[in-house]
């Protein structure tokens, strides 16, 4: 089986890093490049960040760092969520693997699609970069088979009142994914309040290995959800969407993006009811089998030990 070459644009945070390693070790998915950016914590704690992952994972994709701010607004973050430095809780060895500095995530994405005949562009934090992409290098589109993005949501928010953190980020850079005219698979919040991870989850995890003791270490600091009742899982939706469509309920529909500097300024307006009467242009997972999705994340992680 030909696996599918994947660009991964992510803010490491706690959700991200185990996303990272769903996405390595998966059998279905061959990641080219990684692009830290700015999000839940700055640009200089992301890139350490995915350089100590990659370190503890012994896996080399080449990594590049993106934007260290979104394309007009002033940059947010999530440190109260994922920790100070973004994975707060565990001791990681010294990084050996670090970023390319010689050029741009921007070039190192037109590159790598390029080489490819089709990728996967993959956006689990702002989606600054992935529309710097589309922007500077149209004549690449066509080689995207598809953009996964974990963001937005189907009602209230988590960082505004009706705006989800990662379209939050950077509102005029998901506006410009979003009107690209690619297809776009999108996971948003809610159904990543629907795929938590239970301490019996967690306690199997911490078997796996020094990787699924990073993972238990970090789990105990993350304070989306709670470790008792269950944490919840966001980014490894985007991986789970490309390798195990089937566990979701997908409806295609229209995605708007506000970019008005107003009380919503940011929001995901995800049409499920053609208020709008505007052509859809995402798929968006509106339910996922929790389930499922627990044995499908335990089983992923479980090859991080072998």
């Amino acid at each position: 089986m030909k696996r599918r070459s994947v660009i991964l644009s992510t803010d490491p945070g706690i959700d991200d890093a185990v996303a990272i390693a769903l996405a390595l070790f998966s059998e279905e998915l061959d990641v080219k490049l990684i692009c830290p950016i700015f999000g839940n914590v700055s640009l200089e704690h992301t890139k350490s960040n995915t350089e100590k992952l990659l370190t503890l994972y012994r896996k080399t994709p080449e990594v590049v760092s993106g934007s260290a701010r979104p394309l007009l607004r002033d940059a947010i973050n999530a440190s109260d969520i994922h920790g100070e430095s973004g994975m707060d809780g565990y001791e990681f060895p010294d990084a050996t693997i670090f970023s390319n500095s010689s050029r741009t995530a921007v070039e190192a994405m037109h590159e790598v699609v390029n080489q490819e005949e089709q990728t996967t562009l993959v956006g689990i934090g702002p989606l600054t970069d992935i529309a710097l992409f589309l922007h500077l290098y149209p004549q690449d589109l066509a080689k995207i088979d598809r953009i996964v993005v974990m963001g937005g949501s189907l009602g209230r928010g988590n960082y505004g009142v009706l705006s989800e953190f990662n379209f939050a980020a950077d509102p005029e850079a998901s506006k410009i994914v979003f009107n690209s005219g690619l297809p776009i698979q999108v996971a948003p919040l809610e159904v990543g309040n629907q795929a938590k991870i239970m301490p019996e989850v967690t306690d199997k995890i911490r078997s796996f290995g020094e990787i699924g003791e990073m993972i238990y270490q970090l789990f105990t600091k993350y304070r989306s959800g709670s470790f008792e009742a269950g944490l919840n899982m966001y980014d490894a939706l985007a991986i789970a969407l490309i390798v195990e469509p089937e566990m979701f309920e997908i409806v295609s529909t229209r995605v708007e993006i506000e970019t008005a500097t107003s009380l919503t300024y940011g929001a995901s307006l995800i049409d499920l009811e053609n208020y709008l009467d505007l052509p859809a242009n995402a798929e968006v997972a509106v339910n996922v089998d929790p389930i499922q999705f627990e044995e499908w994340f335990v089983e992923s992680l479980a090859r991080t030990a072998e």
